[in-house]
């Protein structure tokens, strides 16, 4: 270390405290990386490594990234699984005394990042945290873009996986301790491996989720006595979790104290107040919300296809007509979370209808959210210290449009959209400031001035009436030292080495006074100054870099202001949010003309005339077949639905869960009409894949995803099966299927409204021992050797799966078709014929493709009636009296009779 330079010295002292990240550390206009973190930058980032001295015996790896650009680098080592520490100048170049002072003021991880490639408009980005003891657990989570904190304590490690399923977080935090867990760091880990991308494990120390410093970090940060008004008191996991997140942030995102200012060339660091737009924890209930597992999210697709994992296909995709960033991520929320009181999901409904109804209301509320920005993210971005001017503005302007909003908002006749409208804070005395303050169209940038408007600031006027003063001052005398000299072509310019010259080409240097004093010689001109002009130049350039630094000083004021206003301005944009998803859903149902569905307690679902939205939206090669479903308690309980692959069984079954879920989430549904019982939950066994992550086969995630339902389905839940069994040897899956329809037919508290599609049509006959189960299908025609798909629901069953023909549709080949149907009618025929051989194996032509010899018949007579004889021989013997050489002398007497004959 003595033998290293000040500035590796000064590296490795601050990379010695964040030895498990990659260290940016800034010099100038630059992030370097150096030593192991240049090798693996260099290559995550596909960037130059190269070398330098340094002082050092050997040569150093280094690479290194421009500042303008490092949001998008950060992303990227972030996205390759790197967590990065950002290390700045925090000490003023011009006044260091030796090296500069650097610290780290952020550390990035996958649930902190605010890279634009990682927050999408519509979508939150989550940091979780799990605590676990003996008693239970504890889930938190945080939105950082946005501040929302909400935590919970899940009824165990199943209903905890179900959540994360839902939130889909970027990061969880959990102690490695808690990975001890029997049940549940097997569940973390697997949850962590199968999600798409994969989901990091981060460890913050055990202490971190200690209760009593959990509640100690919660009540310092929001400046509390208890935690009471958080609704969290009483729930001590949660406590645990929500305060490791804090602790976690605050490790990560809370900077060294310092000053801000610039560096050459670059923007005014400044040290920001990370955690500031946290103003507050809530704690809900699972109990309240539908329960949507991974699996049924993935499977009915409601956010991303299961194809491509893109989001066009998806129900979100299709439903999500929202104005504003704000309204696409509450729809989101409703969606994820669907509402089990029916009174709240009819007040909902009732905002829905009055803005589908009131076709000037909605369209003048559209109109205006159109204009409204992310207030949420830039409230956040305030809080930060990131916020630039154009930021403040566009808070300026949204708020603008708050009064407008109200005005509409008031004649809304629902008891939502007036909660709504008390809700909206117009923050006037916020708006006439920054009115007053900042310019109609500031610059983004924050060291070239002009953010400040004309009249805020009396020095800020007269530091401006100076520079407009010395530039015609400067003018003026250009003018004069033409005249003087004589030289017409004389100019006066300014550069930021010399500053201020008087510049006379060759030909005219004959003409210049004895007063010009050289500076610079070009090649066809010289350049000059004069007392008089470097002492204009002192003047002009200290009011132009005070004028500069007071803009910023004020621009920084006035942020500070903004930001004091956060948590009103964070709950004014989670209203807008709301408001917007509302007249997004009354849009939806204008446009889709979705109906009204009448949603209640009781145990029911009757949809007629219900569609899948979004395959009727992408498949415009044919109309779209509605159909009618019944599910009750009393005798439509379980749907056995037969018909051939490609029919629509699994289209019925998908759509059915989607309008159940967007009936619950508030929403207009895809139907004539739709009469929806609360369903407590939703699970789908559809499709089936190897899960080689988990070494799981087809069969075993087919029986897991099984086992679950029939263990957690209760009266009130909504199951779709899609071809329980088709995993394994046909006799054992629909041995199971059997098995399984039953149970849930049987069981009490197990008796959930079930849609069972499946080829199995030995299932049809247990409507011959259950009252509730009902045989349903889809119809088919046939016509001349092929198959139309009707697409139409009916009671009944069909016997027959017209694979063939659906086989003859996917495109095999001619043979191949014509073969299977010898072998089916064979198959349906007899199994063997009665020489013994395989029917199946038989050909058109009347031979097998397994050449074999014929076995002798001896149950049926023979044909020849010439064998009598030998027949009646073999009957007449007595093999108890034949000694060994009479038995082989008579085998070869009816050896030779048989040569002969």
């Amino acid at each position: 270390m003595n033998k290293i330079t000040p500035m590796l010295k000064q590296y490795f002292e601050i990379k010695e405290q964040y030895p498990d990240c990659i260290l940016f550390f800034r010099m100038g206009d630059f992030y370097e990386m150096f030593y192991d973190d240049a090798v693996k930058a260099s290559k995550a980032l596909e960037i130059t490594l190269t070398t330098r001295n340094h002082g050092m015996p050997e040569a150093v790896p280094l690479c290194g990234v421009p500042y303008h650009a490092a949001d998008t680098y950060l992303a990227r080592l972030v996205d390759a699984g790197f967590k990065v520490a950002v290390c700045e100048q925090v000490e003023d170049p011009k006044k260091a005394k030796g090296l500069v002072r650097r610290a780290v003021t952020r550390v990035i991880t996958p649930g902190t990042s605010l890279a634009p490639g990682h927050l999408s408009a519509k979508e939150p980005r989550y940091l979780a945290a799990v605590a676990v003891n003996d008693t239970g657990l504890g889930l938190a989570f945080i939105d950082y873009s946005t501040g929302e904190f909400k935590a919970t304590e899940p009824m165990g490690v199943a209903e905890l996986v179900d959540e994360l399923g839902r939130l889909s977080p970027a990061e969880v935090l959990i102690a490695r301790e808690g990975l001890d867990h029997a049940a549940l760091g097997p569940a973390i880990k697997e949850f962590a491996a199968r999600s798409e991308p994969a989901c990091p494990l981060a460890h913050p120390p055990e202490g971190a989720f200690d209760e009593a410093g959990a509640r100690k970090t919660l009540l310092h940060h929001f400046g509390a006595e208890t935690l009471e008004g958080f609704g969290v008191e009483g729930f001590p996991l949660a406590i645990s979790a929500a305060g490791a997140l804090l602790y976690y942030l605050e490790e990560t995102q809370e900077p060294e104290e310092a000053p801000a200012f610039e560096i050459s060339g670059d923007e005014p660091i400044t040290i920001p107040r990370p955690l500031s737009h946290i103003t507050s924890l809530s704690y809900y209930t699972t109990a309240d919300y539908m329960i949507l597992d991974e699996v049924s999210k993935r499977n009915l697709e409601l956010t991303r296809t299961l194809r491509d994992q893109k989001s066009k296909g998806s129900l979100f995709w299709l439903i999500d007509m929202t104005a504003t960033p704000m309204g696409g991520r509450a729809l989101l929320s409703w969606l994820h979370y669907p509402l089990l009181d029916p009174a709240a999901i009819n007040e909902r409904l009732d905002a829905v209808e009055y803005s589908l109804e009131n076709h000037a209301f909605r369209l003048d509320l559209r109109d205006l959210m159109e204009h409204v920005t992310d207030l949420e993210r830039l409230t956040a971005r305030v809080s930060f210290g990131s916020a630039h001017a154009r930021d403040l503005a566009a808070v300026r302007e949204t708020l603008k449009l708050v009064p407008k909003i109200k005005g509409v908002l008031a004649h809304g006749e629902s008891a939502l959209l007036q909660e709504i409208h008390g809700r909206l804070d117009a923050q006037e005395e916020l708006v006439t400031l920054l009115d007053r303050a900042l310019v109609d169209d500031p610059p983004f940038s924050l060291r070239e001035g002009g953010i400040i408007r004309s009249g805020y600031s009396t020095e800020i006027d007269e530091l401006t009436a100076l520079m407009r003063d010395a530039k015609s001052v400067i003018a003026r005398m250009e003018a004069t030292e033409r005249q003087r000299t004589g030289i017409a072509s004389l100019k006066v310019k300014y550069n930021q080495v010399f500053g201020y010259y008087i510049e006379v080409t060759k030909a005219n240097l004959r003409l210049a006074p004895a007063d010009y004093i050289r500076k610079q010689t070009l090649v066809n001109a010289e350049r000059f100054i004069t007392p008089e002009l470097k002492d204009l130049e002192t003047k002009i350039l200290g009011a132009e870099e005070r004028l500069t630094e007071l803009h910023y000083e004020l621009f920084c004021e006035l942020r500070d202001r903004v930001a004091a206003r956060g948590a009103k301005l964070a709950e004014t944009a989670r209203e807008l949010g709301r408001l917007d998803a509302v007249l997004g859903l009354a849009e939806l149902a204008s446009r889709k003309r979705f109906t009204r569905p009448q949603v209640d307690g009781e145990d029911r679902i009757e949809i007629k005339g219900g569609w899948h939205p979004v395959i009727a939206e992408l498949v415009k090669s044919e109309r779209f077949v509605p159909n009618d479903v019944r599910l009750d308690n009393d005798d439509h309980q379980i749907l056995i639905i037969t018909g051939p692959n490609m029919a629509g069984k699994s289209t019925v079954l998908r759509q059915t869960a989607l309008i159940v879920i967007l009936a619950q989430m508030g929403s207009f549904v895809p139907a004539e009409e739709a009469a929806i019982g609360v369903a407590d939950r939703i699970f789908t066994r559809v499709g089936a894949s190897d899960v080689l992550v988990r070494g799981m086969s087809t069969f075993m995630v087919e029986m897991t995803e099984t086992a679950n339902i029939l263990h957690h389905a209760t009266n009130k839940s909504l199951v779709l099966l899609d071809e329980i069994g088709r995993g394994t040897s046909t006799f054992d899956g629909l041995s199971i299927a059997w098995a399984v329809a039953e149970f849930l037919h049987d069981t009490p508290g197990h008796q959930a409204k079930t849609m069972f599609a499946t080829h199995y049509h030995e299932l049809v006959d247990l409507t011959e021992t259950r009252e509730r189960i009902k045989n349903y299908h889809i119809l088919v025609k046939e016509w001349e050797g092929n198959v139309i798909f009707l697409r139409k629901m009916a009671p009944g069953s069909t016997s027959r799966s017209y694979g063939i023909q659906v086989a003859r549709l996917a495109g095999l080949p001619s043979p191949v078709i014509e073969r299977a149907k010898e072998i089916l009618a064979n198959l349906e025929a007899v199994e063997h014929d009665p020489a013994g051989r395989p029917v199946i194996g038989k050909s058109a032509k009347g031979a097998h493709n397994k050449v074999g010899s014929a076995q002798l018949n001896f149950f049926t007579r023979p044909a020849d009636p010439a064998a009598d004889d030998i027949v009646s021989r073999v009957k007449a013997l007595d093999p108890q009296s034949l000694t060994p050489l009479e038995a082989l002398t008579i085998l070869d007497e009816l050896k030779s009779r048989l040569l002969k004959k």
